[in-house]
């Protein structure tokens, strides 16, 4: 209930700060918005670019995760990570408010299940977000970055947005990790509290997930041996 109440009353200051404490909009807000949209960057600074674009990638990152979970809840992610497209931790903190602790995977492991749970599938987010994060780091301007983030609601939120998808990260990760029957601390501080290295580092690593079938089948064969 502690963990509920949490998450209700962050996502509710998070829209209280950000509708009424954040910078104002500034005029040419969605005439950049549509830019960052369509490719159109030459005038635009590249820590903003990279910004917009690693939060397309974080519902990526998350689906990985809150999709198996959501396989095991009463409440269905799907929902949530789609509207998260948009809204980022808007839309994603109302299903860690509403979910409930769940450490097994009873499947089925359906083909979108298949393709969030891929170490392939970890791996091609891991290089996608390293390019971004190393143009953003090297390319961009920085002082122009501190300037707009202290003058655009966009750009201010959606700095704390990507802050807040780090932070908020790690009980779907521990969950994730005693689905596969990870027992590896270092693994999951990495994860839950280095921003975004460290989650996709571990989506590029982690074990393949088994049903409660196959997990009872793994445990038969170490006991009795295997059938030949």
């Amino acid at each position: 209930m502690v963990r509920k109440i949490g998450f209700a009353l962050l996502w509710l200051g998070f829209g209280i700060y950000a509708f009424t404490l954040a910078p104002p909009q500034q005029p040419d807000t969605f005439e950049l918005i549509a830019k960052l949209s369509t490719g159109q960057w030459d005038d635009i600074n590249p820590v903003v670019i990279a910004l917009f674009n690693l939060m397309g990638i974080w519902p990526i990152i998350y689906a990985c995760l809150a999709l198996i979970d959501g396989a095991g809840q009463k409440l269905t992610a799907w929902p949530f990570i789609t509207f998260s497209f948009g809204v980022g931790a808007f839309a994603l903190l109302p299903y860690l408010a509403l979910r409930e602790a769940n450490d097994t995977f009873e499947g089925p492991k359906t083909k979108l299940l298949s393709v969030v749970d891929s170490v392939w599938t970890g791996r091609a987010i891991a290089l996608v977000s390293l390019i971004l994060l190393g143009y953003g780091l090297l390319k961009g301007d920085w002082s122009d970055f501190a300037q707009q983030w202290q003058t655009s609601q966009f750009i201010h939120v959606m700095s704390l947005d990507f802050c807040l998808l780090c932070a908020v990260v790690s009980p779907l990760v521990k969950s994730d990790m005693a689905k596969r029957d990870m027992h590896n601390p270092a693994l999951f501080k990495a994860a839950a509290f280095v921003p975004l290295l460290g989650v996709i580092f571990y989506l590029s690593v982690r074990s393949p997930l088994k049903t409660a079938e196959e997990q009872t089948e793994s445990v038969t064969t170490a006991v009795t041996g295997p059938v030949l």
